[in-house]
C-alpha cells in the first residue's frame, strides 16, 4: 500500500447541474447527492484510507479551483494539488502528474479517476480496484474499468473486450479488442446486445513506469515537456515552469494518445452502480426514488400528483410541488430552475453556462 497512489482529475469547468453548479463552482465541488459531501470528496472517500494513504493522493485541477480543493480535501498535502494554467485534455494532465509522482516514488502503482462520477456500491468498487492494482503491480499492463451497460447510452464511449479467455493472473481481467467512440442510438442498441461491449468509465490503473514508457512511445511530443522538467519537480520553480510550458501541449485525451495505440491494454468488467452524472436525468437514475419515480433531495419537500421528477432544493426550508411529470426543480443561490427533463439540453442556451 505504501506505493499506491491516487490521481483525481478535477479540472472540469462544466455547469450542467445549473443552478447548483456554475463555471465558478463546477459539479465536482457540489453536494449533488444531498449527502453532505461533494463529488470530489466522495471520490476521495472511496479510496482513503482503505486503498490509498492521504499523502499519496494527487489532485490535478484548474488553478482557479486550488482553494476549493484544499478546503474540501484538507488531509492531502497542499503540494499534491497540481495546477494547470489552461485546459489541455487528459493526456497532458496525466503526463504531468505521472512524472511528478515518479520523481518521488519510482515504484508507484497508480489509479487515475475522474472527480465527478458516482459509485453506489462502494465495497464492490474497492474490491475491483484492489485486484486491478495487484494485477498492475505485477505486470507492465494498463488496466481500464468497463461498466456493464444498462441502456443504449449515446453519451459514453465504449470498450470492446475479448472475452474468449481471461488473464492467467486474474480471471476477471481480459484484453481490450477496441475502443469505440460515442455511438449513435442505433449503434448503441447493437452494443448492448453484445456482451463484449462495456461503457468506458475513464478509470485507469498502471505502474508509473508503465505509463511514462507508454507516453514516451505513443505521445512523445506531450511526454517530452514533462520528462524534461523532472529535475525541478518539488522546487520553487515548478509552477513557473509548468505555467510556461503546459500551454505548448497538444490538447489530446489519454484515450487517443495512449489507450487506443498501446498493446498491453486490459479491461476489468465491473458493475458497482456507476454514473458520470452528465445530466439531471442521469442523477435521477442514480438517486433513490419514491413509488412514483421521484427523486427528492432536500430537507422538507412535499410532492403531490407528481411523478418521474427530480426535486433538488437543499437550501430551502420548505418546498411543495404539485402536478408535475418528468420535470427538474432545482434551486441554489437565489436561482430557481423548473424545466422538463426532456428539454434539459436547453438549460445551457437559456443560462449562458457551459
Amino acid at each position: 500500500m505504501d506505493h499506491n497512489h491516487l490521481v483525481i482529475m478535477a479540472g472540469g469547468v462544466g455547469s450542467r447541474f445549473w443552478p447548483m453548479s456554475t463555471t465558478e463552482r463546477p459539479k465536482q465541488f457540489i453536494d449533488v447527492l444531498g449527502v453532505g459531501r461533494s463529488l470530489l470528496q466522495l471520490t476521495y472517500d472511496r479510496f482513503c484510507p482503505e486503498i490509498i494513504a492521504p499523502e499519496n493522493v494527487w489532485v490535478v485541477t484548474n488553478r482557479s479551483y486550488a482553494d476549493i480543493v484544499a478546503e474540501q480535501l484538507p488531509d492531502i498535502p497542499k503540494g499534491n494539488i497540481l495546477l494547470e494554467p489552461c485546459r489541455r485534455n487528459t493526456a497532458p494532465c496525466i503526463a504531468y502528474v505521472s512524472w511528478k509522482i515518479k520523481s518521488i516514488d519510482k515504484k508507484a502503482n497508480i489509479v487515475v479517476a475522474p472527480s465527478d462520477h458516482v459509485v453506489m456500491n462502494v465495497p464492490e468498487f474497492q474490491r475491483v480496484i484492489k485486484q486491478c492494482m495487484t494485477f498492475t503491480s505485477e505486470t507492465d499492463a494498463i488496466v481500464t474499468l468497463g461498466m456493464k451497460p444498462t441502456r443504449p447510452e449515446t453519451g459514453y464511449g465504449y470498450i470492446q473486450a475479448d472475452l474468449s479467455y481471461s488473464s492467467t493472473r486474474n480471471k476477471e481481467i481480459f484484453r481490450v479488442d477496441a475502443f469505440r467512440e460515442k455511438p449513435d442510438l442505433a449503434t448503441a442498441k447493437k452494443y448492448i446486445k453484445d456482451s463484449s461491449f462495456f461503457w468506458n468509465a475513464g478509470i485507469f490503473i498502471w505502474r508509473v513506469e508503465t505509463i511514462v514508457n507508454a507516453l514516451r512511445v505513443y505521445a512523445p511530443t506531450v511526454n517530452v515537456i514533462f520528462e524534461d522538467l523532472l529535475a525541478i519537480y518539488g522546487s520553487e520553480k515548478e509552477q513557473e515552469e509548468i505555467d510556461k510550458y503546459f500551454p505548448d501541449c497538444e490538447s489530446i485525451s489519454i484515450d487517443y494518445a495512449v489507450m487506443e495505440k498501446a498493446e498491453e491494454i486490459f479491461i476489468c468488467p465491473a458493475d458497482f452502480g456507476w454514473s458520470d452524472l452528465g445530466t439531471w436525468g442521469s442523477l435521477l437514475q442514480q438517486s433513490k426514488t419514491d413509488l412514483y419515480g421521484n427523486a427528492i433531495i432536500g430537507n422538507d419537500i412535499s410532492v403531490y400528483d407528481t411523478k418521474n421528477s427530480i426535486i433538488h432544493t437543499t437550501d430551502e426550508k420548505k418546498v411543495v410541488v404539485q402536478g408535475l411529470d418528468g420535470y427538474i426543480v432545482a434551486e441554489k443561490d437565489d436561482s430557481l430552475l423548473i424545466c422538463k427533463l426532456s428539454d434539459e439540453q436547453l438549460i445551457k442556451q437559456y443560462t449562458g453556462q457551459n
